[in-house]
């Protein structure tokens, strides 16, 4: 079966009465695919032929645009960066280039924040990311070097500010690698780290793999998400470790309070994962175009503020479901599992008022999540909906927590077998209003 046939299959499915299963089954024919692959690359253009220095020193980013340029006139090959540390400003990626990053190669971002040019990005104000591609096919980033954003010194003013990782906000950083609508992207096997806001992230692009990716941010440092999929569909993230100051992995598709015309992260596989501090797995906040037939599998955390997150409020939802996570390790872990619809509280304060319905309420529905073991947890969780759009579909199969406090569970409905709570303070499961559990 090939790509297009297993789409057009999924899509006349997935909202059926079998939906939940065929999920599973769509996952497994989209994720087995291989790749696709690239236009043939024939030109090798190594950017010291066109006057990089590599000294960490001077800037090279003429030499690697030049670089680039050449290759893509030629009808596509592949720019070397041999080892050395290439000093740049910002360059842009274009159709059947591959950039490849050789062991002890960097591309280092430079710390003149000039150089990041002022411009709109996400239909909102925003800086030019280190390496980026707009509207770009068959391209690819790949070897074993590094690309380091040296984002210390935005770190540093972000921390004044509050507010500073809100989309729009008025002193915008710099994303480290940004795939705009691109079509057939892969990053293998190279270390992105150090980005002054997010770290990688496909914006409405479609058929995306990124496998055998470290990701590293200091614990400190705001908003450095790993990976952070924005309305892009049909997208692989394998053997991928992430250390980061935020979200390893936030699925997203819409600002909060968007004006609409939103599209949906959808089609997305994540598993055989590593997860180390950071915020943990997250769909969400900023969900405005919905998210669906997500399957996050054979992943370990150690030591992130949450295991699995899924996240919105009445400002900056739509339709989440169709989410399966199974197969997962947890240890030490602050919060196992949030499914919430108050961001950024886990839970309200008190009783919650019914509101209207909007285009923004989120509606979390179908979530799966099996073979979960959890140890060391501050807290078992929350499933959370608001009282106008209650969670529901949750279903927990083998499940197993220990945690200090327990699962809280409100205007949601929840089934499972073989569930098994322990907590070291009150009770392990705490229904509350609106809550609907069977165990």
């Amino acid at each position: 079966m090939q790509f297009p046939e297993v789409i057009r299959m999924c899509s006349s499915t997935l909202r059926s009465p079998l939906a939940l299963t065929t999920v599973l089954l769509c996952s497994s024919l989209l994720t087995s695919l291989p790749v696709r692959a690239a236009a043939p690359r024939k030109a090798v253009c190594n950017v010291q032929n066109y006057g990089a220095k590599a000294d960490g020193v001077t800037k090279d980013t003429h030499a690697i645009q030049s670089a680039i340029d050449a290759c893509a006139q030629k009808g596509g090959g592949t720019v070397v960066l041999a080892a050395g540390t290439y000093l740049s400003a910002p360059i842009v990626l274009k159709s059947n280039i591959n950039l490849r990053l050789e062991k002890g190669a960097t591309l280092l971002g430079s710390q003149d924040e000039d150089d990041y040019a002022k411009i709109t990005e996400f239909r909102a104000p925003g800086r030019q990311a280190l390496v980026s591609a707009t509207g770009a096919r068959n391209v690819s980033i790949t070897g074993q070097g590094t690309i380091d954003g040296a984002g210390q010194s935005w770190w540093k003013r972000a921390r004044s500010y509050r507010d500073s990782g809100v989309m729009g906000f008025d002193h915008p950083r710099p994303r480290l690698v940004v795939f705009d609508h691109c079509h057939h992207v892969l990053v293998d096997g190279v270390t992105i780290q150090n980005s002054p806001m997010w770290q990688l992230v496909p914006y409405y692009s479609d058929d995306v793999t990124v496998r055998n990716v470290k990701v590293l941010a200091p614990a400190n440092s705001p908003n450095t998400d790993a990976i952070d999929p924005f309305s892009t569909s049909n997208m692989v993230i394998d053997h991928v470790y992430a250390d980061v100051g935020d979200d390893d992995i936030a699925i997203k598709s819409g600002e909060a309070n968007s004006s609409g015309n939103d599209s949906p992260s959808r089609n997305i596989t994540i598993r055989n994962c590593t997860f180390m501090h950071g915020h943990g797995l997250s769909v969400g906040s900023e969900i405005a175009g919905g998210a669906e037939n997500i399957l996050a599998e054979h992943i370990q955390f150690d030591g992130t503020s949450n295991g699995i997150r899924v996240k919105a409020n009445r400002d900056r939802g739509n339709d989440v479901g169709h989410l399966v996570f199974r197969d997962l390790q947890m240890k030490n872990v602050k919060n196992t599992l949030v499914i919430s619809e108050y961001y950024p509280r886990i839970v309200p304060r008190g009783a919650v008022a019914r509101a209207p319905v909007t285009r923004l309420t989120p509606h979390f529905h179908d979530i799966t999540i099996e073979n979960l073991t959890s140890t060391g947890s501050s807290s078992a969780g929350a499933i959370f909906g608001l009282p106008e759009s209650p969670v529901t579909g949750v279903v927990l199969t083998n499940v197993h927590i220990s945690a200090m406090q327990g699962l809280t569970i409100g205007y949601a409905q929840v089934t499972g077998t073989n569930v098994h709570v322990e907590a070291a303070r009150g009770a392990p499961i705490m229904d509350l209003a609106g809550a609907k559990a069977s165990f």
